[in-house]
């Protein structure tokens, strides 16, 4: 209780410093321009309505493949005022007419600047050089050096793909996720797990997009790896908080991917060959300067490689995964771009003839972007999502089965931008998703002793609308606000059961009716729910500043597992009647601070989340493959508070980053342990990343990170007694002729986890062939070979049944290195 008082307090002090020269959130001149934005649009090649103002604008790009930056700044140093792009490399500056000199940076790039006399409206397309292609001799600044500090984003973090791939990876295969997860605030599912825990949300919280489509499962090989190839990645945005309203869908936090558009200069290959996985890309240009295309390919193969290897543990096994990326970009004119992205990706197992196992994405995206004017920029997109899993006994016995599942969606999706003023950008859009869900359908031989089986399909209607304004208030505060609303409605083809008490169904309760609803048809009442945004940025001085945000986030997608982490059979469900929405709301502060020069960024932030309708299960759920789920769910409220600090040094030889969080997250949920709160199952008191990356020479790089977060909550048998015996406990598990009595839900806890990874990278010098240049990367996965513990599970012990024993399961006990060649030419 202590600990949230201080929480609160610390939020109440900080907030009020923020806001205390505050102006009113909605001036009269934002809203006379909200109103002016149905009406008046400026047209083609006209200017402004304001006679001295002009519009700077135009696309930042990489000049050695055409990649549009994201995130570029273009700041006015008369002003002091700038802007940044958007998600596909776009700008715009309104100011008066006279002599200004415009500063165009980008992190990792050499920063250009550019005096201009503009008394007109004009396009400048900018081109910023990679830092790494530059001569030693270059000076290179690179993206200005406190944006951190001013930029109204808070609990948000970037990450350069070029810097994720130094990091040690486990097998050779630079990770996306498994990088994502040593930044504060965000832990992992456990070893072998892509699962993200996000200030105290589950994995299915997270909103997973590349290139705006939405991947509900990112697991390669039961986790081990992510569905996201780095070759073919551009972009990483993360957002734990202070979320934009752009975004929705998702409880926790939004993790934002966007692949590369494709060289548009010249043709180029790279890829990669391990011990575990190959990958191969290839990119450039079918017309210069106006349309690219970039294809990438990733093949894992260990288990052909432990045959070759005469491994007898994998002779019967059949294990492998692919990822395919495709992406086209077409500048039809200068104010009109097409892209077209598709993603498909498939893990297949089987043992043996015992058993198989297959389960895949598949993402395709067609975005249309247009500019009006020079103010107005819009992107249209269609967007097709779907997983699929499919589980079974192959063959013609009595054991023989085939199962499967799916999800689908089909999304229509509007988004604009209108960058109003110097002052004001003014963001707002909509978009219409049809959901289709497949819980589980089950088809058998005829001498099978399973029956066929079709579970209740499930549709959904997802309809989002939204807008936001970011506004510079003064020379320190900048403030972005917003609404997001969505109405959700639940629709046929599906059927409803209805029960005695509706309101207070128990494990043991059976349908007493069973309606159809015919395709398209409105079942039951919308859920519509407001969803505001609130972000604010105070400047103290050029080195430090205070941030704050209020969030409210509405999910109706939910992941029906009694894991925590992930798994490929899974079940998803929308928001119906007996699931209400998740409905989470999230308030944070932080301090951000540069140290020597920019050279150190820090920052500390401290959050509070209330969430509603929280779901979790009845003791001995049973989950897989029942029409009834409803029946094993419980509904109550929950928690989370926490301390992050971070301290990352991106300049210079040494670089790095060091992280530590301190959360607690807590349930209450009427039914599960006498209705007392109890810590969820993604709580972790103490998490903390150090990750070192030293550039020996122009040839060597050495990377290590180390990791230690606290143990998983779990739930412990205590006692047991014969069948005969009746404990007066609610907490009791009957299996066959034993009754087992259970602690407290999650009142124990595994042992702490902790792991080191190293990573040598050698670079030799250009051969004959200067186009071909060669990378070599040895990398060691858990150095000192820990044994982490992924569960701790009890047994009776065989000499003597009225001893229990306790057993470890780690996936991984072992050092594991690993071998890659990279190569590009």
């Amino acid at each position: 209780m202590k600990s949230k008082i201080f929480i609160l307090a610390s939020i109440g002090f900080i907030l009020s410093v923020v806001f205390a020269n505050a102006s009113p959130i909605f001036s009269g001149s934002t809203l006379l321009a909200l109103d002016k934005l149905s009406i008046v649009l400026p047209e083609e090649g006209e200017e402004p309505s304001e006679s001295n103002n002009v519009t700077l604008s135009g696309y930042i790009s990489d000049q050695s493949n055409g990649e549009v930056l994201i995130g570029a700044t273009v700041r006015i140093k008369e002003l002091g005022l700038g802007t940044a792009t958007n998600a596909y490399g776009y700008y715009s500056l309104v100011v008066e007419k006279g002599n200004y000199t415009f500063e165009y940076s980008y992190i990792g790039y050499r920063s250009k600047s550019l005096a201009l006399d503009i008394q007109a409206s004009q396009k400048r397309n900018i081109q910023l050089f990679d830092a790494s292609e530059e001569l030693s001799e270059v000076i290179v600044t690179g993206e200005k050096k406190n944006s951190n500090v001013e930029s109204v984003k808070m609990s948000t973090v970037k990450l350069p793909i070029k810097m994720v791939k130094k990091l040690p990876s486990f097998m050779g295969e630079v990770d996306i996720l498994k990088s994502v997860q040593m930044l504060p605030g965000i832990q992992n599912g456990g070893e072998g797990s892509s699962g993200l825990y996000v200030r105290g949300g589950g994995p299915d919280e997270n909103l997973l997009i590349l290139d705006e489509a939405p991947v509900y499962n990112a697991s390669h090989l039961m986790g081990f790896f992510s569905v996201f190839n780095s070759d073919a990645i551009k972009d990483i945005q993360v957002y734990k908080g202070g979320i934009p309203a752009q975004y929705g869908g998702k409880a926790s936090s939004v993790i934002d991917i966007r692949m590369k558009d494709g060289n548009n200069k010249e043709w180029h290959m790279n890829g990669g060959v391990g011990t575990l996985s190959s990958r191969f890309t290839t990119e450039g240009p079918i017309i210069k300067d106006k349309w690219s295309v970039i294809f990438s390919g990733r093949l894992m193969y260990g288990p052909l490689l432990g045959r070759a290897m005469q491994l007898e543990e994998l002779q019967d096994v059949n294990l492998y995964f692919y990822d395919l990326n495709g992406k086209t970009n077409i500048v039809l004119t200068d104010k009109n771009k097409l892209f077209a992205s598709v993603y498909t990706g498939k893990d297949v197992f089987s043992f043996d003839e015992a058993i198989y196992m297959n389960w895949g994405n598949t993402t395709a995206t067609m975005r249309w972007n247009h500019i009006f004017g020079d103010r107005l920029f819009s992107n249209t997109s269609f967007i097709y999502s779907k997983y699929n899993y499919s589980l079974g006994v192959p063959g013609s016995g009595a054991d023989q089965f085939d199962w499967s599942s799916k999800i689908r969606d089909l999304n229509f999706k509007e988004d604009i931008t209108w960058f109003l003023n110097s002052k004001n950008k003014i963001s707002m859009g909509f978009n219409t998703i049809l959901h289709h869900f497949e819980p589980g359908k089950i088809d058998v031989n005829d001498n099978s002793f399973f029956n066929d089986l079709i579970l209740t399909y499930y549709n959904a209607l997802d309809n989002e609308f939204y807008i936001s304004n970011e506004q510079n208030i003064g020379s320190r505060l900048i403030l972005q606000y917003g609404l997001r609303l969505s109405v959700f409605q639940q629709i046929g083809e599906g059927k409803v059961r209805y029960y005695q008490n509706p309101d207070s169904i128990s494990s043991k309760d059976t349908a007493i009716r069973v309606e159809d609803f015919k395709t398209g048809k409105f079942i039951g009442s919308p859920y519509i729910n407001l969803q505001p945004r609130l972000s604010a940025k105070f400047t103290l001085d050029e080195a430090s500043s205070l941030k704050a945000s209020y969030t409210r986030m509405v999910q109706n997608l939910h992941l029906i597992s009694n894991t925590n982490s992930p798994t490929p059979l899974d079940i998803w469900l929308p928001s119906n009647k007996y699931l209400k929405p998740l409905i989470v709301d999230q308030i944070a502060v932080g301090y951000f601070r540069n140290f020597m020069n920019d050279a150190f960024e820090t920052s500390l932030e401290t959050y509070y989340k209330n969430m509603h309708n929280v779901v979790d299960y009845v003791d001995g759920a049973e989950l897989f493959l029942n029409e009834s789920l409803e029946t094993q769910l419980l509904e109550g409220s929950g928690y989370s508070y926490g301390l992050e600090f971070l301290v990352k040094k991106q300049q210079g030889k040494f670089t790095g980053w060091t992280s530590y969080t301190l959360a607690r997250t807590m349930r209450q949920i009427p039914g599960i342990n006498a209705g007392k709160a109890y810590p969820s199952s993604y709580d972790r008191t103490h998490d903390i990343s150090i990750i070192l990356n030293y550039e020996i020479n122009k040839n060597w790089n050495v990377s290590a990170n180390w990791l230690f977060s606290t143990g998983s909550p779990t739930t412990y048998p205590v006692a047991k007694y014969p069948d005969q015996v009746n404990p007066n406990t609610s907490n009791i598990v009957d299996k066959g002729n034993t009754v087992y009595v259970y602690s407290d839900r999650n009142s124990y806890r595994i042992p702490n986890y902790h792991r080191m990874d190293m990573s040598v990278t050698f670079n030799p010098k250009k051969n004959e062939f200067r186009k071909l240049k060669n990378t070599f990367n040895l990398s060691v996965y858990n150095v000192y070979n820990r044994r982490n513990a992924y569960s701790i599970t009890y047994r009776q012990n065989e000499g003597n049944p009225n001893i229990s024993e306790a057993l470890r399961l780690s996936i991984i006990g072992s050092i594991i290195p690993a071998f890659t060649w990279n190569f590009t030419f």
